[in-house]
């Protein structure tokens, strides 16, 4: 199991074939655990697949769409994101990253390549985070974004806050994934957004 940071900055949705082109240390590591496994495969000394998603949501998932955001909207209190709140990005339910996890281990087809897990259209964090009021049933809320220099001051502090600005480029900009091929190869569908989010909000109550 992966996730996308070793493509770095790109132009147009993410697919498989893209390079790995990412320059950070998050993003490079990532990328050379996958050149490594991939030359084992290919040298025959196993049989592998990767499965890559977008940031998770779901029941209990550390998440941007969690801890941090629903139980302040289930009180009716306002949201701070990570900048920007009105970025499209594509978000991925933990229940169908397990579902292409067993779905490749079980499937020769998937060996020897990596695969997008099958994710709903994108939706911005301001989106989301209405869509979350809307199937709690609670009022819309407002959704703040955090300072860029706060987030910077952050990390001065903060070993992990200190790390952030690698990856700022994922809410900056679109950051949108196509799972075409799994959705194609396995006939698979991403889990309806409304549900995923039912299941976020039954979690938190």
């Amino acid at each position: 199991m992966s996730n996308l940071y070793g493509y770095g900055p790109v132009s147009g949705p993410m697919r498989e074939e893209l390079p790995l082109t990412a320059k950070g240390p998050k993003g490079g590591v990532r990328a050379q655990m996958w050149r490594d496994a991939l030359a084992s495969h290919e040298a025959g000394r196993v049989r592998l697949t990767e499965v890559r998603g977008s940031d998770y949501v779901g029941p209990g998932a550390q998440s941007h769409l969690g801890q941090r955001v629903v139980p302040r909207l289930l009180a009716g209190k306002d949201v701070t994101v990570m900048r920007s709140a009105d970025t499209a990005h594509t978000w991925t339910a933990t229940r169908d990253v397990a579902r292409l996890l067993v779905t490749v281990a079980q499937d020769e087809r998937a060996w020897g390549r990596p695969w997008h897990v099958p994710s709903n259209p994108p939706r911005t964090q301001r989106e989301a985070v209405g869509d979350l009021c809307r199937i709690a049933g609670v009022d819309p809320v407002k959704v703040k974004e955090y300072p860029r220099l706060l987030i910077r001051g952050m990390g001065l502090f903060s070993k992990r806050m200190g790390e952030l600005p690698e990856v700022a480029y994922q809410f900056e900009d679109p950051f949108v994934l196509d799972s075409t091929a799994a959705q194609e190869t396995f006939d698979l569908e991403p889990t309806p957004w409304d549900d995923v989010l039912a299941d976020v909000i039954a979690g938190f109550r």
